[in-house]
């Protein structure tokens, strides 16, 4: 056993990182993908065999939500992340020696809008519309598989930072056209994770065999959109910012093909399991992180 981890979904943002990461600790990296040169989602039996004696299964499997919410992208969010992990379920039933821990991508947008109080895993709120109905039906999927050699844990993953793509380029580009200003009222809850505590966080649930279910995947050290958008603007030199008002981000999210909960949505997570357990963050606050990012 060991010495290859297999992700699932592992060409996007995330996933890149991680197998660079894990290739540099000697790792064998398998991807399971709808891209070519990867193990295909419908190779039912080469998935099998990828998990196999392998150490760890990690999903992040599903369409980007990046985009308008009509009914044909609805049900492509929603089958991408539940059918993928029904798929990944069933091949570790199939498998002769299956991982002892398998990962699985949630979202940490499970949680109501929150203003008034921090979302934690005993005792946030879960919230209402589409959104949390995918993670909602992302998560069932993955807990209704019970795996006697297999350890789950299901990662409610905030907003991630990272340099080599994800929302980091989007919000480079607004400071740096003069736009990085408040977003709606700016009072909005910013909930993230640097992509590498993000790392940090797989390697610690490995190690700690006794921990499973429910993890919330964010910095102890959340900000207002207001405080995000400053520390921005410091960070890339920039002075003046203007400001959106929500019904300019309507319209700007409707030219963009998206939608404008990935910004005023108020994301006030905490990650309550984690630091109970004794994980610490390397990049606790939003200073440190875009001091990384940003160089």
């Amino acid at each position: 056993m060991g010495q290859k981890i297999v992700i699932a979904g592992g060409t996007g943002f995330i996933g890149q990182y991680l197998q660079e990461k894990f290739q540099r600790l000697g790792k064998e990296v398998l991807i399971i993908s709808r891209q070519p040169q990867h193990i295909s989602w419908s190779d039912l039996s080469g998935i099998t065999n990828a998990l196999d004696n392998s150490e760890m299964l990690i999903n992040l499997a599903g369409k980007s939500v990046n985009c308008r919410y009509n009914r044909k992208n609805q049900e492509a969010i929603m089958n991408s992340r539940t059918e993928t992990t029904q798929i990944l379920g069933n091949a570790l039933l199939a498998c002769q020696n299956p991982p002892p821990l398998w990962l699985n991508s949630s979202t940490a947008t499970i949680y109501r809008h929150a203003e008034d109080r921090p979302m934690t895993e005993k005792d946030g709120e879960i919230g209402s519309g589409f959104s949390v109905e995918v993670a909602k039906a992302w998560e069932e999927s993955f807990f209704s598989f019970k795996l006697p050699h297999t350890r789950q844990a299901a990662l409610r993953i905030a907003i991630v930072l990272g340099e080599q793509g994800g929302v980091m380029t989007p919000y480079q580009n607004l400071v740096r056209f003069g736009l990085g200003g408040i977003q709606g009222s700016g009072e909005q809850k910013f909930s993230w994770i640097h992509i590498e505590d993000l790392f940090r966080i797989v390697l610690f649930l490995q190690e700690r065999e006794d921990l499973s279910g429910v993890f919330n995947c964010s910095s102890p050290n959340p900000v207002t959109n207001r405080e995000l958008m400053k520390q921005l603007r410091t960070a890339m030199n920039r002075k003046l910012g203007l400001p959106a008002a929500k019904w300019m981000l309507e319209i700007g999210a409707l030219l963009l093909g998206t939608e404008t909960e990935l910004i005023v949505k108020s994301r006030w997570v905490i990650p309550e399991r984690l630091t109970r357990e004794g994980f610490v963050f390397h990049f606790a606050t939003l200073e440190d992180t875009l001091r990384d990012i940003l160089h």
